[in-house]
């Protein structure tokens, strides 16, 4: 199942940025050719209380009030931009709250994505932190949620935002050494939440093979040892071998292999209970084959790929894995 908003298409931080309406139109195009749109929900703007409960007071008031401008080099604020945060936000606390309801999969087709966006921060495209407002939404009602994050850029907002949470555990695959910087295997998280951050830092190059590896050897078994209620994933495809904005090598049924785990981890653990929102990808065929692919996936019909060369046959990440699992298992039976 989808949710969608039209106005999704209308936010644009300008001319020829990567982060544009040509993504989700490409998503579209490929789901209508499936016929998966004609269910997709609509969402309504999230409630400026439930943006408090991740966000600052004073940061909030910041974005709603800036106006016209770049908050960096890379994310521009319009007039337009508050609202449109706000619905993405929306989205993906309809698709969480849908998922745990139904016992389904859900995926949230938004713009702009958000896991950059720490508690007083915005950066790297994102204003809002659209998936850990909707796992704050869900400790209302239940006491563990994981956040998997498959995007190549660490998601350093939704990481500071849950650092020091034991209800929340964190996971993020990434390349190491490009944008933001952060997400080193040695961070862990803080106080309470120690050991509920696990970062895996990939090197250019790493691909199917290794993704496999810190699937089946760290994120699997500390899933399934956290056991939570609901499982929610930052769905980026710019890992994706096609994609222009970093190096690593997963292929179209190496980024659906990991979806395919996280559907059985939450069938395993929550019911099905599995929402996924849109992150970054920025290569359209290869982001609408991913994700199209994602959502084939979820109801049972069978993905349709072209982009499935294997460029890391041989675990490229193999040492990097090793370290995860050396950090992890002071807290995880690895």
């Amino acid at each position: 199942m989808l949710v969608f908003h039209p106005d999704y298409l209308k936010h644009l931080q300008s001319p020829w940025h990567v982060e544009s309406p040509a993504r989700l139109k490409a998503i579209l195009t490929s789901m209508k050719a499936r016929g998966y749109l004609d269910d997709a929900l609509e969402p309504k703007a999230v409630r400026m209380e439930d943006l408090k409960r991740v966000h600052t007071p004073e940061f909030l008031e910041y974005l709603k009030e800036y106006g016209e401008g770049p908050l960096d080099p890379d994310t521009t604020m319009h007039p337009e931009t508050w609202d449109i945060a706000r619905l993405a936000v929306g989205g993906t606390v309809l698709a969480a709250e849908m998922a745990v309801k139904e016992k389904r999969g859900y995926i949230a087709l938004v713009r702009p994505p958000g896991h950059h966006a720490g508690p007083d921060y915005p950066g790297g495209f994102c204003y809002l932190n659209n998936i850990a407002v909707a796992a704050h939404r869900l400790l209302d009602k239940l006491d563990r949620v994981a956040i998997l994050d498959f995007d190549v850029h660490h998601g350093n907002g939704t990481n500071d935002i849950f650092y020091r949470s034991p209800r929340i555990l964190y996971i993020s695959t990434h390349q190491y050494h490009i944008f933001p910087g952060t997400g080193p295997a040695e961070a862990i998280g803080e106080s309470d939440g120690v050991g509920f951050t696990v970062n895996v830092p990939f090197a250019s190059g790493c691909g199917d093979s290794s993704f496999r590896m810190a699937t089946r050897e760290v994120i699997e078994p500390i899933v399934k040892q956290f056991a939570p209620q609901a499982i929610l994933v930052s769905l980026g495809t710019d890992a994706h071998y096609m994609d222009p904005l970093a190096s690593l090598t997963l292929s179209s049924p190496g980024y659906i292999e990991m979806m395919a785990s996280a559907l059985k981890l939450a069938k395993e653990t929550c019911e099905g209970r599995l929402a996924i929102t849109l992150e970054g990808g920025y290569n359209l065929e290869a982001l609408a084959e991913v994700v199209t692919g994602t959502e084939a996936l979820l109801r049972g019909d069978s993905p349709n790929v072209v982009f499935t060369e294997v460029r890391d046959p041989d675990c490229a990440g193999r040492r990097i894995v090793q370290r995860v699992k050396d950090i992890q298992r002071r807290h995880w039976k690895l």
